[in-house]
């Protein structure tokens, strides 16, 4: 396991963190749906007669919560092409960097 997390570079590091940023937006609208359907179906055991009024309320909880993890889906996506793009421009420096310091060699075949 720890060899595996060793390996990262800065785009595997930049995955990783996204995937944890993803898992936790889901993870936080599923709990927050599942509490108000729960609270929702309560009220409407308890008082039948203002079910439409329960719904409506249930309704604009849920679209907010899915907002919310809608934008948070969206930043960990930007922050994973964030972290693939500077892992590219730093292999990119470390490429030329390492072409200038060692001079070319050029095989001659006859």
């Amino acid at each position: 396991m720890l060899n595996m997390l060793a390996g990262l570079d800065a785009a595997g590091w930049g995955a990783a963190g996204a995937a944890v940023g993803v898992g936790l937006a889901v993870l936080g609208a599923g709990i927050g749906i599942g509490n108000i359907g729960g609270n929702a179906t309560q009220a409407t055991a308890r008082q039948p007669e203002a079910s439409g009024q329960v719904f409506l309320q249930m309704l604009i909880a849920a679209a907010l919560i899915e907002g919310v993890a809608f934008f948070g889906v969206i930043m960990a996506a930007g922050t994973a092409t964030t972290a693939v793009e500077g892992a590219k421009e730093i292999n990119a420096a470390q490429i030329e960097a390492a072409q200038t310091a060692v001079p070319a060699v050029e095989l001659h075949s006859e």
